[in-house]
């Protein structure tokens, strides 16, 4: 039997390195060789036990790799040929996807987030595909493993808080916290057409980097109040869109705040609490606001679309990848990441 390293979640607190058997595959699953990797937020919310998964599972769901083997049905790939897979897999078949909602596979809870969460994840040296077919997206030659890494979630979820926030050419639109999918969030917006980027955090270095990517006004809420600058600056009228991307009560509820009546909050937080509507930033029900959620856009032509703004040289993530582990350090990659120190954004991991 041959045997892979493989970051498995233990207990709330522990993930650790241990070895698993390489994934056998069946009839429409792809078996990946992954090259490099991430963490990501949801992936320390696992950690520590604010969302739940069966012990001994491996965690990971941002795969970069190379085509290693492939099942009956699954046609049009070469062994060897380098592949992206979207940390949602729809299956193309089921009614949510025939519907037009891949993202939501399978139906209500999670949709079709599977890898690291009902499956085994990409936090290893192999990584079983399933629903192959639709899901693996050949990587162009001249892209490098990092350029694509952000596509398989933050960028596909960023992005995807754009297009559900409707936001239009000259649109006014503010982005509550600047971690990987803020920033994510701030370059969708800017390809969507908006002319003024409004964005809120308080770290130098993230601060830097939105206005690299598109932001027009950056705000540390550190030195003054968001709600109130951002209505100066808007003359009183709010923003059209407001994305809110960290997941909690406060910026959730200054995304209400800071709209103009029938504006549109578009939500990328993982909430983990009770999430309550003040009267009066809900405007008694009566402010034609419409509340959007996303979960990260899946499919392999989802993946080739963003593929596609990576190769235009549109819009560059590379520096959103900060720092750089081997998968035999993944814990104390976990470590660092959990702790947001040394100016972490995303860690690239490779086996």
């Amino acid at each position: 039997m041959r045997m892979m390293k493989a970051a498995v979640f233990v207990k709330p607190g522990s993930i650790v390195l241990e070895d698993k058997p390489v994934p056998v595959v069946g009839a429409g699953d792809a078996l990946i060789r992954i090259t490099t990797t991430t963490i990501c937020g949801t992936d320390v919310h696992i950690l520590k036990g604010e969302y739940p998964v069966k012990p001994g599972l491996t965690v990971g769901h941002e795969p970069v790799g190379i085509v290693e083997a492939v099942g009956d049905g699954v046609t049009g790939y070469a062994l060897g040929q380098r592949v992206i897979v979207g940390a949602i897999t729809p299956c193309g078949q089921c009614y949510h996807c025939l519907d037009g909602h891949q993202a939501q596979c399978g139906g209500r809870s999670i949709g079709g987030w599977r890898f690291g969460n009902s499956i085994d994840g990409c936090q290893a040296e192999y990584l079983l595909v399933p629903n192959a077919q639709a899901n693996l997206s050949p990587i162009p030659d001249d892209l490098t493993d990092e350029q694509v890494l952000m596509c398989p979630d933050i960028m596909s979820t960023g992005f995807g808080g754009a297009e559900s926030g409707q936001i239009g050419i000259g649109d006014t639109v503010v982005v509550f916290a600047q971690g990987p999918i803020g920033l994510c969030a701030t370059a969708g917006a800017k390809l969507k057409g908006a002319t003024k980027i409004i964005v809120v955090d308080t770290v130098p270095e993230r601060l830097k980097v939105a206005r690299s990517l598109g932001a027009d006004i950056v705000i540390d809420y550190r030195k003054v109040d968001p709600i109130e600058e951002i209505m100066r600056i808007t003359e009183g009228r709010g923003v059209d869109v407001a994305i809110e991307a960290l997941g909690t009560q406060e910026t959730f509820e200054n995304c209400l705040r800071v709209l103009k009546p029938a504006g549109v909050l578009s939500s990328l937080g993982v909430y983990s609490g009770k999430l309550t509507l003040p009267l009066d930033a809900i405007a008694a029900g009566l402010g034609d606001i419409k509340v959007m959620t996303t979960l990260c856009p899946g499919g392999k032509e989802r993946m080739r679309r963003l593929l596609n703004v990576v190769a235009s040289g549109r819009v560059d993530l590379k520096p959103l990848v900060t720092h750089r582990f081997k998968l035999e350090q993944i814990e104390d990659a976990y470590e660092l990441f959990a702790n947001q120190r040394d100016g972490v954004l995303k860690i690239a991991i490779t086996p």
